[in-house]
């Protein structure tokens, strides 16, 4: 496969993933090595002073600040997926956005970009409902902040170069079709750590072998993924897999040193690792 004449690519990180003195991620030291922070937004990990410190230091560090939303699930970590009216998973898309970018703010950043999580996230690669009403809740975000005035009073260094939210999510999904639809810039995403099917998509993680443990695997994934835009599927067969941002879960153990090695092998591979724009 042909490399991409550009070869730069974006390191995203699930942070913010606790729940009072419940702590999941090692979110300080994870923004020493991602260039994107995914914050949790309180539906299904993160409370509010979490998702200041967490903004605070995604801040502090010069990493993009991106909303994680979620089905309302607490309990299930957002793993569980819930047949939510459209027009009331807007409201909620746009309520942890919204939610979010006042501590970003207070932060002096702000949220850049969105990603679903769980079973969100994968919902909307197939149900075309669900992934409008994401999308429709961005948009209400979006709006809402640009009548608010805060888009023009976002720091400069900070914004993308369309000043509208971005959408992360899986190359050829509903959600990244809908949201480029609608005018919304869109960001393809990849997963070292997560067995991919012969269509392309992620193993569902209830099926055995559908996250990658062994780290040298997910080293040499990300580097292939990088270079030629492609992963080994469970099946044998070479799948595309090309993506502008790489995820690295925090909630895997060793998730921090993983991380670094991920990020040394791209560059030493002669990869830039740098905040998609």
């Amino acid at each position: 496969m042909t490399r991409p004449a550009t070869m730069s690519i974006d390191l995203n990180a699930d942070l913010g993933e606790g729940f009072g003195h419940w702590r999941l991620t090692d979110d300080e030291h994870l923004l020493s090595v991602v260039t994107s922070a995914n914050v949790a937004c309180g539906f299904h990990a993160g409370d509010p002073a979490i998702m200041r410190r967490v903004c605070a230091l995604a801040a502090e560090r010069g990493v993009r600040i991106g909303a994680q939303v979620s089905y309302r699930d607490l309990a299930g970590f957002g793993r569980r997926s819930m047949d939510v009216p459209a027009d009331e998973l807007a409201s909620e898309v746009a309520y942890q956005i919204g939610a979010l970018e006042v501590f970003a703010r207070a932060a002096g950043s702000r949220v850049s970009y969105v990603k679903p999580h769980g079973a969100l996230y994968n919902r909307v690669v197939h149900d075309e409902e669900q992934a409008a009403a994401v999308v429709e809740g961005v948009l209400l975000a979006d709006s809402g902040l640009a009548d608010s005035g805060l888009s023009d009073s976002r720091p400069s260094d900070s914004r993308p170069s369309d000043s509208r939210l971005s959408v992360l999510g899986l190359p050829g999904s509903h959600l990244l079709a809908a949201a480029g639809r609608a005018g919304l810039p869109v960001v393809t995403e990849a997963f070292a750590d997560r067995a991919y099917t012969a269509a392309a998509t992620l193993v569902p993680r209830g099926r055995d072998g559908a996250v990658i443990s062994d780290p040298n695997a997910v080293v040499a994934r990300a580097v292939s993924m990088a270079l030629d835009g492609t992963v080994v599927a469970e099946s044998g067969e070479l799948v595309p897999a090309g993506a502008r941002s790489l995820c690295l879960h925090g909630d895997t153990p060793g998730a921090v040193e993983l991380a670094r090695r991920v990020r040394a092998a791209l560059e030493s591979a002669g990869v830039e690792v740098a905040a998609f724009s």
